[in-house]
């Protein structure tokens, strides 16, 4: 289910992305934010500070969330975005 992530990047500089959960377009809105998911495709990140660890794809919508997370500060988080990591 999609939903909305607004946050900030280490510059100050703030963005507001759509997270898909489509494979060709993680995120939209955000030229930056989205080269930031793209750079991060195929490698492994943690979903949370306690676990578990998965590889980044595009219609991940917690992996990519994960990315943003580690990478930005987010100053908010919409409605259907996934609440708990789910299992590998």
């Amino acid at each position: 289910m999609p939903f909305t992530v607004n946050g900030s990047f280490d510059d100050g500089a703030t963005y507001t992305v759509r997270v898909t959960g489509r494979v060709d377009r993680p995120v939209i809105g955000s030229h930056r934010a989205a080269a930031l998911v793209e750079f991060h495709q195929g490698k492994s990140i943690v979903l949370s500070p306690t676990g578990p660890s998965r590889t980044v794809t595009g219609d991940d919508e917690a992996s990519v969330l994960a990315v943003l997370r580690a990478y930005t500060d987010i100053l908010e988080v919409g409605p259907g975005a996934p609440r708990q990591a789910r299992p590998v």
